[in-house]
């Protein structure tokens, strides 16, 4: 039986592609989806994506994945410095959640270099790119 993960994308991850390239890269939220979901495919891994720009929904989300899924994958964005009520989420959960990061969160301003979310997850992966995602999943797949 395949282990099922969640990737979850805060505020402003559907214009990847768009947004800053040079930060973020020049490939789209839908790129980055359907290059995880080939990853997988021999990997005994099953996916679910959700993005959303509302705290409310990431919330919901987390909520939701707790004893239906092994783990989260979770891109906060903007929330990562902000938000105690999607940490607060975290905290009741008890599958894994492992936060990334597709740039170097701590070699950009000051203000980003601060997770709220962070400490509260099994563990941080920041500046790897798409990368991060992939090495979190092995990561989850194997607790």
């Amino acid at each position: 039986m395949p282990r099922r993960f969640l990737i979850l994308q805060g505020p402003n991850l559907n214009l990847l592609g768009k947004r800053e390239p040079t930060v973020y890269g020049s490939r789209s939220l839908e790129d980055l989806e359907a290059d995880l979901e080939e990853w997988t495919k021999t990997r005994d891994m099953e996916l679910e994506f959700v993005q959303s720009n509302s705290e409310g929904d990431l919330i919901k989300a987390l909520h939701e994945a707790e004893g239906r899924l092994h783990g989260v994958v979770l891109n906060p964005g903007g929330f990562t410095h902000s938000s105690v009520a999607l940490r607060d989420a975290i905290t009741a959960l008890t599958i894994s959640v492992v936060e990334v990061h597709l740039s170097n969160i701590h070699g950009r301003e000051s203000w980003r270099r601060h997770s709220m979310t962070a400490a509260a997850c099994r563990g941080l992966i920041s500046g790897f790119g798409e990368e991060g995602y992939r090495l979190a999943l092995l990561h989850l797949a194997g607790l």
